[in-house]
């Protein structure tokens, strides 16, 4: 008959006439011998014993739990970031806990203060609001790892950013270089984020190039990208080009201009940032800005159970851009 609650531990060790805390040694692999150990693994297994991960953690130990929080899970080069770094995780025997803020900066430190207090072992977070004030406090209390943008005031474990100044000037160089001077940048960031680097250097570039750049909020997800560009690419004196600052954003422009009859280089180009691998299958060939995101995912993982394991050597790795130019752009018509 199925047992209806979980094995404890006393359990455990009334099965193999040892002291509970014994029992947890050899669950642990601490100061016992290996005949101990697997006299009790053994009997943990019979009985279906599963260590609680929190009561472990209160205990001293560690829960073997990574907090990933995701800026918003509705960019799709988000998800593969998360997917690629539970891999890295649990090849190092540790789970990762996926969550989303959803683009929302109050959301995305609750969280965050949530997992700490859950006992995760490490956070790894890819910022929403990298300026805001409770960053620094978090990371005195948990390892942490940032990637994309530098936690403003926090001591973090680690960091893999972007250098989105060089990946900023990619898009925007290659778009001028085209003849374009009309451009709308679609961006995620919310008014009450408008100070993330990238976007702060869209306004600097574009007046180095001599560039009219309306900067449009849109969502990550394909409606609100798509409602986002229609609202752009149905003004009188419509740009010329869309640099969108996620090719999720970009999905949404190529649907908004079929919708409208618009062809895509010839009426209107559109270049995307992050460099999803779907954006290579799109007809045309979406041009966009990308970063190796394997090398990230494993700077990430590297840094943080490094800094659980009490070996910490902070670093920071900046990842250069590279653009990738397919068939989305051209010159202006």
């Amino acid at each position: 008959m199925p047992r209806n609650k979980r094995a404890t531990l006393r359990e455990v060790a009334e099965a193999t006439g040892l002291s509970t805390a014994a029992v947890s040694y050899a669950l642990r692999g601490l100061q016992v011998s290996d005949e101990t150990k697997e006299r009790v693994r053994k009997a943990a297994a019979e009985l279906g014993y599963e260590a609680d991960p929190i009561a472990r953690a209160l205990a001293g130990g560690q829960t073997g739990l990574v907090g990933v929080l995701c800026g918003s899970l509705e960019d799709l080069w988000q998800q593969q970031l998360a997917a690629g770094i539970g891999r890295e995780l649990l090849a190092r025997d540790r789970y990762a806990l996926i969550l989303d803020a959803g683009g929302d900066p109050k959301r995305e430190l609750a969280i965050a203060h949530q997992l700490r207090d859950q006992r995760v072992d490490g956070l790894i977070v890819s910022p929403v609001d990298p300026s805001a004030d409770g960053w620094a406090a978090l990371a005195d209390t948990v390892p942490m790892v940032c990637i994309g943008d530098s936690l403003v005031a926090a001591r973090t474990a680690g960091e893999v950013l972007f250098d989105n100044r060089a990946g900023v000037t990619l898009a925007l160089e290659h778009l001028a270089g085209l003849g374009h001077r009309n451009i709308a940048v679609l961006t995620p960031s919310r008014a009450s984020t408008p100070d993330r680097p990238a976007e702060v250097h869209v306004a600097a570039e574009a007046e180095r190039l001599g560039l009219a750049v309306s900067i449009v909020t849109s969502g990550h997800n394909l409606v609100a990208a798509t409602a986002a560009a229609r609202r752009v690419l149905r003004e009188r004196d419509r740009p010329t080009a869309l640099f969108c600052f996620s090719d999720s954003i970009a999905y949404g422009a190529y649907a908004a201009a079929a919708e409208l009859g618009l062809r895509i280089p010839q009426d209107v180009s559109v270049a995307g940032y992050d460099d999803h691998p779907v954006s290579g299958l799109l007809s045309p060939g979406l041009t966009t800005v990308g970063w190796e995101i394997g090398s990230i995912m494993r700077a990430a993982v590297r840094m943080v159970v490094a800094a659980i394991e009490g070996k910490p050597r902070r670093q920071r790795v900046i990842r250069p851009p590279v653009l990738r130019n397919r068939a989305s752009t051209s010159t202006p018509p």
